[in-house]
């Protein structure tokens, strides 16, 4: 069955996240650099919606879509890379099912 996943990481992780492509023998995915942002403070975002509450993170996005044998590979190796970096922004992924493709 076909799924669409998508991969977040801070930039700085971009590497391990196309070498966990790489591992999972899925060869076809789009990528994508994002901003991400983390609001400081809520209150102050809702105030003042252009002031620099929020810090800006520079990310990168991944998106296939591919068998789940191959996800599942992917996300297996996903918790291990996870489990060894120093950071409070581990790569992400979600996966979802596709209803209908042609």
């Amino acid at each position: 069955m076909m799924k669409l996943l998508i991969i977040t990481a801070v930039k700085s992780y971009e590497k391990q996240a196309l070498q966990l492509f790489k591992e999972a023998g899925i060869l076809a995915f789009s990528h994508a650099d994002i901003n991400g942002f983390k609001a400081m403070n809520e209150e102050n975002l809702i105030d003042n919606w252009f002031s620099n509450a929020a810090e800006n993170i520079k990310s990168v996005l991944f998106f296939t879509f591919t068998e789940e044998k191959k996800i599942d590979s992917l996300l297996e190796e996903l918790n291990q890379v996870n489990k060894n970096i120093k950071s409070d922004n581990p790569l992400k992924a979600i996966v979802l099912a596709i209803e209908k493709h042609q």
